[in-house]
């Protein structure tokens, strides 16, 4: 325990000091005579006790504690005042300015020590405290973390098993995601939501989960019933991610249920029209359509990524948000990469 004594009278200091070092062998003691050295001092360790004197030249007691008590952390240190004023004026300033208690002058050393002790204890007993709660903080952190990465794991988990049922491969939803970001970080959305849409854009095709095979897995074209059915699958992806409280699986189940609308008003399922249409899903349908275009498909082959470009900037105002579009153009050097990163095998294994 540190303790600093405070007083223009160097006989005082010893005094004091000699008091204060009876109390315990533990403790460091640190004499100023002059309060603008002390401040320094504890500008650069704080203290875990003070003994200031009143009446000092320059700087006198209610100064020095004004301004000490000005550091960070310093609101916890005890003060105590020496004084030989009997001024009520004088204790209730420095009550109002933080001091703990006084001592009055000529100083009795029984009653320093008594007071130095349990001041003392206060102090240990506080920082005790402290670091308990910043114990339990710390495991609190980490307790949190775990939870937020089962959380990340399990949704990607469940993306993944709709990608299984679906004639795609699972590095779609990586690059499709990766895409997400690029757009939203372009439209200037805070890290947070950057990072949210990144990995909630996966669960976007979740609801195929609840699609017929004999619908999803068709070779050929759909019937205008089974297109019907199959536009179901953004309304089973949200009522499966709906009323969590997380707000990943949120912003997932509104991707879900609103990739596949149009700016235009033309989409599905509920035809929203322009900004009606929740923003991670107009960024979700660039990712989405583009990877789906530009990736080869047992059905079709992969366009040419300018091909895939052209087609997504003509779409513009259209199927896509033109904010959006513009996004994702500006980082076009960034969708090669992602794009050359996260390739398709020649020949992927049959699913089924």
């Amino acid at each position: 325990m540190l303790i600093h004594i405070v007083d223009d009278t160097v006989s005082n200091l010893m005094l004091f000091e000699q008091i204060v070092r009876r109390v315990a062998n533990e403790i460091e003691v640190v004499c100023f005579s002059d309060p603008r050295q002390a401040l320094e001092a504890g500008a650069r360790t704080l203290p875990d006790l003070i003994l200031v004197d009143y009446m000092m030249p320059g700087l006198n007691g209610h100064d020095y504690v004004r301004r000490i008590r000005a550091l960070p952390d310093s609101r916890d240190v005890p003060i105590v005042m020496i004084t030989a004023s009997t001024e009520r004026s004088v204790r209730q300033t420095a009550l109002e300015l933080g001091v703990t208690d006084f001592l009055a002058k000529p100083v009795d050393p029984s009653e320093m020590q008594v007071r130095v002790t349990n001041l003392l204890a206060l102090r240990r007993s506080h920082l005790r405290l402290c670091d308990q709660n910043r114990w339990l903080a710390e495991e609190v952190r980490r307790a949190t973390s775990a939870v937020v990465a089962r959380e990340e794991e399990l949704v990607l988990r469940l993306a993944k098993a709709a990608e299984f049922r679906d004639p795609e491969t699972g590095l779609h939803i990586l690059r499709m995601a990766h895409y997400s970001r690029l757009i939203a970080v372009g439209l200037g959305l805070s890290d947070d939501e950057c990072e949210l849409i990144f990995k909630a854009a996966p669960m976007h095709d979740v609801g195929k989960l609840g699609t017929p095979d004999g619908i999803l897995l068709k070779p050929g074209r759909l019937t205008e019933s089974e297109m019907a059915v199959m536009r179901r699958h953004p309304l089973i992806g949200h009522a499966i991610l709906d009323g969590s409280s997380s707000r990943l699986v949120q912003f997932g189940a509104e991707i879900a249920l609103t990739h596949h609308e149009r700016y235009d008003g033309a989409g599905y399922p509920s035809g929203l029209r322009g900004e009606d249409i929740p923003l991670p899903g107009r960024i979700v349908a660039v990712a989405d359509v583009f990877d789906a275009l530009s990736s080869a498909r047992p059905y079709k082959p992969a366009w040419p990524l300018e091909g895939a470009r052209a087609f997504v900037t003509d779409q513009a105002g259209r199927h896509f948000d033109p904010r959006c579009v513009a996004a994702f153009l500006a980082a076009w050097d960034e969708v090669v990469m992602i794009h050359s990163r996260f390739t398709d095998p020649d020949h992927p294994a049959p699913l089924l």
